[in-house]
């Protein structure tokens, strides 16, 4: 399985009949079992053939072209996944340039990954109809664009807008590499293309802190959407020249489900908004909050009934029928939840705790993509001669182990004290990445890869938004509760609490009119600092327990393969 047959061709027509054919419905569909083809490697298969094969046509080899091709492709996917924490350690600076209040300003990261989470599965039906080559090349022209706008835009309303619609269209950069990655290279080559998109992947959303707060500091905020223009402009020509992995289908656009569309925007949009924003608004308490909690449930009942009865579905759920691609899609979620976790508590804790700039956090968090870099060879090498599960589970265990590390904080906590910890899970991230990708996409048929891959990158990008909004709703609580305890023992009574408060109006004699009272308020201050470094440790310990938990589906995963490297037939 290296190429997608061609949706046009007599062979995948035969192969994959239009929906519907013969009186079959799309229940019917979810429960046969998938197709042989690609499972085992008796006889050649059509998918290996080139673009322009015909039917019974022998493999080709990957050319010059079709490298150069796909490496302009994972540009185009480090930019959109880059740009989802790019703005996090820039958001006050932005927040000035637009005269915006501290609850708008937020929607600059929501909105974007809102119209993100719609458009990753919509893109496997997109694919289809429209051929990848041209898919790829409209999402990267239009994230282009509106990157440019975002620069230039002067107000938060208009910024939100912008920031939707480059989520939106850039979104579908992401799933189609992964899909590609698997139709067009033979199995022997995977590994090491695995190597590179794991890399990418998760060095994006690890350097966009640092490289932001670089472009904010050095230039200004704008320069966090205008660097997308000179390599958007040059993924948007290469993409057009250089790639032709398949060919559009354009019967699909008979009977497009845009009911189906609009009950999966609406389901999926809803969810991120409440898991996005009930941390911050006391989740039921506030009325949109609830609100859009109601649309989105009643939004997923109709879109799964709607999934599960149309002859033409939006999105194809019978990859999930496949016990691998289930279990891979499960620990996408955890990775998610552990990839963009880490890299927001970590900064927050540098922040509130430690007040440093965006700059100087950005160096701090550099040794995990720095370690996550010289990984990459290991992996690659790893992938070759161990079984991918024996792989995932230490990946899984170094992670959870390098959290745990992590969740020793204190209020002087700096770079050599974070560097152990950030080091681990800078080599774990790869372990993590390239098995799972095998695993959850190796034993597929071609014919689901596309659809597959925009389920499996959503379950990433579902696991990172749910995570995240468990980490804020953890923070609330939990600092409330170490406050509560640590305010208890603030008994003036205790000669240690009197001692530290004659001590603190000391020093404040003769620099204040009221050394007592600014006594107390540093006092105040000190409790609640050390409530915070509490609370990020308790975090850490929580998303540490998640990745050790992780291990206990391992027994379920079935080997992909005789041997890694041809672990995804």
């Amino acid at each position: 399985m290296t190429a997608i047959t061609n949706d046009d061709t007599p062979t995948a027509r035969a192969a994959n009949p239009p929906a519907g054919a013969g009186g079959e419905t799309a229940a019917s569909r979810l429960h046969a079992p998938p197709p042989p083809a690609g499972r085992g490697a008796a006889a050649p298969s059509p998918s290996n053939a080139g673009p322009n094969a015909g039917p019974g046509a022998g493999p080709r080899p990957v050319t010059t072209r079709d490298w150069l091709g796909f490496l302009s492709m994972v540009v185009g996917m480090f930019m959109a996944i880059l740009d989802i924490q790019i703005v996090s350690s820039s958001l006050s600076e932005i927040q000035a340039g637009l005269a915006a209040s501290a609850d708008e300003i937020s929607w600059v990261q929501t909105s974007y990954l809102i119209a993100e989470v719609v458009m990753i599965p919509l893109s496997g039906m997109l694919a289809r109809i429209l051929s990848t080559r041209v898919l790829f090349t409209i999402a990267a022209a239009g994230f282009t664009l509106t990157s440019v706008a975002c620069a230039f835009t002067s107000s938060i309303e208009s910024m939100i807008v912008w920031r939707a619609l480059q989520g939106f269209i850039g979104g579908a950069m992401i799933p189609t590499v992964f899909a590609t990655s698997f139709s067009l290279f033979p199995p022997e080559k995977r590994a090491g293309v695995s190597v590179m998109i794991g890399l990418v992947a998760t060095m994006a959303p690890t350097l966009g802190p640092t490289l932001g707060g670089w472009l904010t500091q050095s230039f200004s905020w704008h320069w966090l959407f205008l660097a997308n223009v000179l390599p958007g402009i040059a993924v948007t020509s290469l993409v057009w020249t250089l790639v032709d992995v398949d060919k559009p289908n354009p019967a699909l656009r008979k009977g497009f489900d845009f009911i189906g569309l609009g009950l999966m925007a609406a389901f999926l949009g809803s969810l991120e908004f409440v898991v996005e924003e009930g941390p911050r608004q006391d989740w039921f308490q506030d009325e949109y909050v609830a609100i859009f909690a109601v649309v989105a449930a009643v939004a997923a009942v109709g879109f799964f009934w709607r999934v599960l009865t149309y002859r033409n579905p939006i999105v194809e759920l019978r990859a999930f029928l496949d016990r691998n691609f289930a279990i891979g899609s499960l620990y996408s979620f955890i990775i998610g939840i552990g990839l963009y976790g880490a890299v927001y508590l970590q900064p927050l804790f540098l922040a509130r705790v430690r007040g440093l700039n965006s700059l100087q956090i950005g160096m701090i968090m550099f040794v995990t993509g720095a370690f996550q870099f010289m990984s990459a060879p290991i992996a690659g090498a790893l992938s070759k001669k161990l079984d991918l599960r024996v792989m995932l589970a230490m990946g899984l265990c170094l992670f959870g182990t390098g959290v745990w590390l992590n969740a020793h904080l204190t209020n002087q906590s700096g770079f050599w004290e974070l560097f152990l910890p950030q080091a681990v899970r800078g080599l774990s991230l790869m372990l993590c990445f390239i098995p799972v990708n095998t695993i959850a996409l190796g034993t597929l048929p071609p014919e689901q890869l596309k659809n597959a891959s925009g389920l499996y990158n959503l379950m990433r990008n579902l696991g990172g938004a749910i995570g995240l909004a468990a980490i804020n709703t953890v923070l609330l609580e939990r600092s409330a509760l170490h406050m509560n305890r640590l305010g208890d023992n603030l008994n003036l009574a205790r000669p240690l609490v009197q001692e530290t408060l004659d001590g603190l109006a000391s020093r404040f004699d003769g620099l204040v009119a009221d050394p007592q009272a600014a006594a107390v308020k540093t006092l105040a201050r000190m409790v609640e600092r050390e409530a915070m470094v509490l609370t990020f440790n308790d975090c850490l310990l929580l998303m540490a327990g998640v990745f050790f938990a992780g291990l206990l589906l391992m027994p379920l995963v079935r080997r992909p393969g005789g041997k890694p490297a041809a672990a995804d037939h």
